[in-house]
């Protein structure tokens, strides 16, 4: 049913990749070796796509479906009926159940003799038991243990709903499938079973608008995860925005270009190709971003870090002045989760490019404002001689990735301290003097040179951003319990700016420059905080309440506490991370969460008025 009297509904973060773009080792770092070559996405997929095409998932309707519904039945009663088959099929059923526990067991947990806790020595005890009683048949093969699985799987109803209970009660116990990480790995991996058996994308679009008032939005996010290092993808990234295109057409969707700028060197020019005009970026016809956003008007750029990049990436920088310049959003994933990139961590990642940390006590780490005209107080050559590159000592990749998700790397784009060294290191980067010239000539860049530090004429001020997730339930948690924090406690103490990135104030209300606070930031301070900073200080920045949303009990007091403020209030998006979500609540489900936890006014802001200033539907 629409509602004509307002603007439609706009669900700003929303999926339909289908599992063609996915690659088969999500599993990889997760999981011990060869293990993840076992939990394969593509067998997952193949398997969806059989259950619900032409297994037990298949809608059965018509009459040969109800011709085969009958015979079915009748075979099921012949042995209900007959005690002695019943039995006989009941004792071969769980016969077959026992094996494939004992065989999936094993495999989650290949040495449980170096394993402790009482579950590892209930499942061993077990084990020993039906050995003794000759009870567990010898499975060589690989291939041969995963036909049982299977047969226990299709045929016997009780002993799949048994492993089905197995793997959602114990997978958290099992010491060698650890932790959220691989807990919300298979939560996913069956979420995008479930509707990538679709082999098209407007399918899965189909299921999302069947949830919404009739002329709902939606922005439909496309992903790139050919180079996290996870294995090939069957179908090439330019299909998957192919498909968009078409469905752009005849759809209320804002479609966004997927950018990560290891295809942009894989590529070239094909990919991004631009010269300068008075200032101004201009993109060359033919190339991959004109063809998108020029010619078949997709709306912004997604960009996912966590797959193993900086969102300042040097390649990345002239795309962002051409953005700015353009009013296209571009919205950024910002949520710890189970996606991220799966390979070796790189030397260059040791250290942050931009920020730094003192490395000895004992001098002092803020420096007072000089007088006089002074173009960046902040400036390197004022800063103490006891400062490095900020070290990042994680290396578990679901730990390091995060250095790539943090909010604090975006002051690196709208901060033009930060931002004159990440062109200054793209500049040193550049192959070529043409590409140096155009660095000069978009960003006013005048190079790092002996002890004094770059500087920049040209920032990007104005870049439209999305904080997706709005930084995760898990640090709204944290910002509640950082009560004794100072950071966090800037929210309540300046509503108008929160905390200042740059400068510290003392008692007397003096500014220092304290090059020592973005190390105490990134380490400390919850990015609930960090993300309203930005929002409150910039007037493009954004956040959207996707994923998160479906933890309302614990999102909606914030929520609505964050939207008394009137800046806040302006920025924040609707969206819910369809069909990623599922696992938790279905779309519509969260929908009625949302509209019955909040005001009709503050739903209507996030949710009608808000997105329409993001993607610029709203003209003067």
């Amino acid at each position: 049913m629409s509602e004509p009297s307002k603007d439609p509904i706009i669900n700003c973060h929303t999926h339909t990749f289908t599992g063609d773009n996915v690659p088969p080792l999500l599993a990889k770092s997760l999981v011990p070796a060869p293990l993840h070559l076992i939990v394969n996405f593509r067998w997952v997929f193949k398997f969806f796509r059989w259950w619900y095409r032409k297994g037990p998932g298949k809608t059965k309707y018509g009459g040969l479906a109800n011709e085969k519904e009958e015979r079915k039945y009748s075979r099921k009663m012949l042995i209900r009926r007959h005690w002695l088959l019943n039995l006989l099929i009941t004792i071969i059923g769980t016969h077959l159940t026992l094996q494939a526990t004992d065989i999936i067991l094993h495999w989650a947990i290949p040495r449980p003799e170096e394993e402790k806790g009482w579950l590892i020595s209930v499942l061993q005890w077990g084990h020993r038991l039906l050995s003794r009683l000759n009870l567990l048949l010898e499975v060589p093969s690989f291939w041969l243990k995963l036909l049982l699985i299977l047969i226990v799987l299709i045929f016997f109803k009780s002993g799949r709903n048994f492993l089905f209970f197995l793997l959602k009660n114990t997978v958290s116990a099992l010491s060698k499938i650890p932790g959220k990480q691989t807990r919300e790995l298979f939560l996913r991996y069956l979420t995008i079973g479930r509707f990538t058996f679709h082999s098209e994308q407007h399918f899965t679009l189909s299921d999302l608008q069947g949830q919404y008032p009739e002329g709902s939005g939606f922005v439909v996010l496309p992903m790139d995860m050919e180079y996290m290092d996870a294995g090939k993808v069957s179908q090439p990234y330019e299909n998957q925005l192919e498909d968009l295109a078409t469905l752009k057409k005849r759809n209320h969707i804002y479609p966004f270009v997927f950018v990560d700028p290891r295809r942009m060197a894989d590529k070239g020019s094909s990919f991004f190709e631009y010269d300068v005009v008075n200032g101004k970026v201009v993109l060359k016809p033919g190339c991959f971003i004109q063809k998108f956003i020029e010619q078949k008007k997709f709306s912004g750029f997604k960009i996912y870090p966590a797959l193993g990049y900086y969102p300042f990436d040097p390649l990345l920088l002239p795309l962002w002045k051409y953005a700015e310049q353009n009013k296209i959003p571009i919205l950024t994933h910002c949520v710890r989760g189970p996606m991220f990139y799966r390979g070796s961590k790189k030397k260059e990642w040791d250290h942050h490019p931009i920020f730094e940390q003192v490395i000895h006590e004992g001098k002092n780490i803020s420096t007072p404002i000089p007088n006089g005209n002074v173009p960046d107080p902040c400036a390197d050559m004022y800063k103490p001689a006891n400062y490095s590159a900020l070290l990042l000592p994680q290396t578990k990749n679901s730990e390091f990735t995060t250095n790539f998700t943090h909010p604090l790397n975006f002051i690196c784009l709208l901060k033009r301290r930060f931002l004159a060294k990440a062109v200054d290191i793209a500049y040193s980067a550049a192959a070529d003097g043409s590409t140096k010239q155009k660095l000069i000539d978009l960003f006013g860049l005048t190079p790092s040179q002996g002890g004094r530090s770059a500087t920049i004429s040209n920032g990007l001020d104005d870049l439209k951003i999305c904080m997706g997730h709005y930084g995760g339930a898990d640090e709204w948690l944290r910002y509640f319990e950082k009560d004794r924090y100072d950071h966090s406690a800037q929210l309540s103490r300046h509503p108008e700016s929160g905390i200042d990135f740059l400068y510290t104030t003392d008692t007397n209300n003096q500014k220092t420059c304290s090059f020592g606070k973005p190390e105490q930031l990134w380490k400390y301070t919850d990015w609930y905080s960090i993300i309203s900073s930005m929002i409150l200080q910039h007037r493009n920045v954004y956040a959207d309440i996707s994923y998160i949303l479906h933890s309302d009990a614990e999102v909606l007091p914030l929520l609505k506490q964050t939207m008394r403020n009137p800046k806040l209030r302006r920025r924040i998006l609707y969206g819910t991370d369809f069909y990623v979500v599922r696992n938790h609540k279905s779309d519509r489900n969260m929908l009625a969460d949302m509209m019955g936890g909040l005001s009709e006014t503050d739903f209507d802001q996030i949710a009608r008025i808000n997105p329409r200033h993001f993607l610029n539907l709203y003209r003067l």
